[in-house]
């Protein structure tokens, strides 16, 4: 409303002074036409005729009535003219009325033409950047995908020489075991032909007697003779013992005694464990043979 004061102000000054000035003439009008005094009648030069009272009193009836006709006639002519004063002033208002909307329509037509405009404008800034945004984007994938390629190549570069690397670790370590596996061979082949050459020797001297007879005498010690023992026993028994002389197994296989006897020399070897120990370790033998004769 202050814009279109601002913008119509002379014109809607002078529209309320027009208006000012009908109203002014007609209300001018109004009051003289009220207070307006009615035509006196004058009267004819007539010859001297004598007039009833009465045609005289209709004769000022008549003139009343023309009177009232007259002012009739003024009251419709000012009320025309104040009728055709408004009509006129709702003319003015309603092209006023018109002109403001038609220029709040131009504003507002303005305004959304502007609107648009920046929207086309803030849609196109829009499209810029996201246009920048994907081609900066293409850029970045590209970059990473030739970096992923090159430490892919290098990856593979450094698998492959890993792998060579074990393959020859691999090769050297397996080549390593075979060569201490021969020699490891060749050494226990030694050792074994040694105790083996060792073995006979000490077998084939005294001291592999004297063994076994310690081990017998320690048997016949432990031995409790049974009543149906006789004189002349000569029994063969076979036992088995672990490195320290223990005894796991003892069973004789040949005897002229009865069932009795032979219980008693197996207790007694059972009783004589942990067996003497060898003068040579070359001579322990887990399997020992031994003949029982008590009587020698």
């Amino acid at each position: 409303m202050r814009e279109f004061l601002r913008e119509h102000g002379w014109a809607v000054v002078l529209s309320v002074a027009l208006h000012g000035l009908l109203v002014g003439g007609l209300v001018v009008a109004a009051l003289i036409s009220v207070y307006r005094k009615p035509p006196s009648v004058q009267p004819l030069p007539i010859d001297a005729v004598v007039v009833s009272s009465q045609v005289l009193h209709a004769v000022r009836e008549r003139a009343e009535q023309e009177a009232a006709r007259a002012r009739a006639a003024e009251e419709a002519k000012a009320a025309a003219a104040a009728k055709a004063a408004e009509e006129a002033k709702a003319a003015q208002d309603a092209k006023a009325a018109e002109d403001a909307k038609a220029a709040q329509e131009a504003k507002a037509a303005e305004e959304a033409k502007a609107a648009e405009e920046a929207k086309a404008a803030a849609a196109a800034e829009q499209q810029r950047v996201a246009d920048a945004q994907k081609a900066e984007a293409q850029r970045a994938a590209q970059a990473r995908r030739a970096t992923e390629a090159d430490f892919a190549a290098q990856a593979k570069r450094a698998a492959d020489a890993r792998k060579a690397a074990e393959a020859k670790q691999a090769a050297d370590a397996k080549q390593a075991a075979e060569a201490k596996q021969v020699a490891d061979a060749k050494a226990e082949l030694r050792k074994q032909l040694a105790d083996e050459e060792h073995r006979s020797a000490v077998e084939s001297g005294p001291a592999r007697d004297t063994y076994i007879a310690r081990i017998r005498n320690k048997i016949q010690a432990a031995w409790k003779k049974p009543p149906s023992a006789g004189i002349g026993l000569d029994c063969q028994v076979e036992l088995n013992q672990v490195p320290g002389g223990v005894v796991t197994s003892a069973h004789v296989t040949q005897c002229n005694g009865d069932e009795a006897v032979r219980h008693s020399i197996e207790n007694a070897v059972y009783g004589a464990s942990p067996l003497p120990e060898p003068p040579d370790p070359a001579l322990f033998d887990r399997h020992v043979v031994i003949r029982f004769k008590p009587d020698e």
